[in-house]
């Protein structure tokens, strides 16, 4: 059975994503849509707007074969490190090829830059580190990468994250095969929604908070469980208000990625909403999904040793499948290269305790999901 992966939040899912899936399968031949998907907290450092149960089972119903959860020590971090572990998992279910969105307008061949980084790495990371430290991690690796790669040309936001899965896909000795899928109508972070165009996720999310009409760029699971939940970090904001107020200096420089002095700009700053804190604490330096990344480890109170614990301990946690993705399991799971686990007992909780303390987390203000004993959602 021919597989291809994909590396997908589904923030909530839509219409675009929908043709992502099929896409993927028709360019890349494959039997088996693998998606490795995000749980309860995601890469930009916010709460999704959906459960992690919902959104697999609006995957599923939608063209995916099988859903496996990016654990949050992957998926709560920038692209490189984002990129790292969806191609890990991908690799360790024995996944073809891999199929991604990108915003680039050009045809690039994602497969030869992963090769040219490998063979170049210690010039990259050279001129990486050479360059301003108030620029972006986006800005500094597209120039890096214009300087170094003669044959790059524009980075959107996409671009960058398709950079960063090409080079963790050429260190494996069998690396998937590439399918780059340019994105179609709307922008990566395009708000407006337009009739008869896929709109983007973040649109919708704007649209959705906004009390907009959505029915027409997203599927009917999705419209239902936006009808009974919408997640935001406003939820969240008491809870972490309170970590800001009680955490002391010292507790504070314990956080994961806890650099640089931030402790002092992210204490003296006070406000009566995330929102309007996240303005007063973001600048150019610190752009608000580094910012958000950090406040969420505050929330959770990670620290670094968790993060490299969890990475070390990777698990395949399968969050559902089709009667197709059962079938890929039960042919390929002898031959995958981490533990499979089905429903998540006492053991699996103490090797993926970070993840399981965001679900618990998440669970405060979204009280019906379960995850301890829940078996994968079948359809």
């Amino acid at each position: 059975m021919r597989s291809c992966g994909i590396v997908v939040e589904y923030n909530p899912f839509h219409n675009g994503h929908r043709y992502h899936v099929k896409k993927a399968r028709e360019l890349s031949n494959a039997d088996v849509i693998v998606a490795v998907m995000s749980g309860n907290f995601l890469q930009r450092g916010e709460p999704a707007i959906i459960d992690k149960w919902s959104r697999t089972n609006a995957a599923l119903q939608n063209g995916v074969d099988l859903v496996v959860e990016l654990p949050f020590s992957w998926a709560v971090q920038s692209a490189d490190y984002f990129a790292k572990g969806s191609v890990k998992l991908l690799h360790a279910l024995g996944c073809d090829a891999l199929c991604f969105g990108t915003d680039g307008a050009s045809k690039f061949d994602y497969a030869d830059y992963g090769r040219f980084f490998l063979e170049n790495e210690a010039a990259i990371n050279q001129l990486f580190h050479e360059l301003p430290i108030g620029w972006s991690y986006p800005e500094k690796m597209a120039e890096v990468v214009s300087q170094l790669y003669p044959k790059a040309q524009d980075f959107p936001p996409n671009h960058i994250l398709g950079l960063s899965y090409a080079k963790e896909n050429a260190l494996y000795s069998h690396p998937m095969e590439i399918f780059p899928l340019p994105r179609k109508d709307q922008g990566y972070h395009d708000e407006l929604l337009v009739a008869d165009q896929f709109a983007s996720a973040t649109g919708i999310r704007q649209a959705v908070f906004s009390n907009e009409d959505v029915s027409a760029y997203v599927p009917m699971e999705t419209l239902k469980d936006l009808k009974e939940t919408q997640i935001s970090w406003a939820d969240f904001w008491p809870f972490l208000n309170y970590q800001l107020r009680a955490d002391s200096l010292a507790s504070l420089r314990k956080i994961y990625q806890m650099k640089e002095g931030l402790e002092y700009r992210l204490i003296e700053q006070k406000a009566d909403s995330f929102f309007d804190y996240l303005q007063l604490v973001g600048t150019k330096r610190y752009t608000q999904p580094r910012i958000q990344r950090l406040l969420t480890y505050i929330l959770l109170q990670v620290k670094e040793s968790e993060i490299k614990a969890e990475q070390e301990n990777s698990m395949l946690h399968i969050l559902g499948f089709s009667e197709k993705g059962q079938a890929y399991l039960n042919k390929k799971k002898k031959q995958f290269t981490l533990p499979v686990a089905a429903k998540i007992g006492q053991q699996e909780k103490e090797n993926h305790f970070l993840t399981y303390r965001a679900d618990q987390i998440y669970q405060l203000i979204h009280s019906q999901e379960q995850t301890i004993g829940r078996f994968p959602i079948r359809v």
